[in-house]
């Protein structure tokens, strides 16, 4: 069985969690309709991406 012959320093530890930290959502505001969207991403308020209505939205 595998098990540690020394204890892991708190320095080694987090050195090694150091790419675990979340990343914030980035976010944009849709040209057509201002509602905020994810880029690259269709708006899902008005159904458009890149200038041109892709989904028609019924609301």
């Amino acid at each position: 069985m595998a098990v540690p012959k020394r204890k892991v320093s708190p320095s080694r530890r987090g050195m090694r969690r150091s790419h675990d930290a979340l990343t914030v959502a980035a976010f944009q505001e849709c040209p057509n309709c201002g509602e905020l969207k994810r880029p690259h991403v269709l708006c899902g308020g008005c159904g458009h991406y890149n200038g041109r209505e892709i989904v028609s939205v019924e609301g």
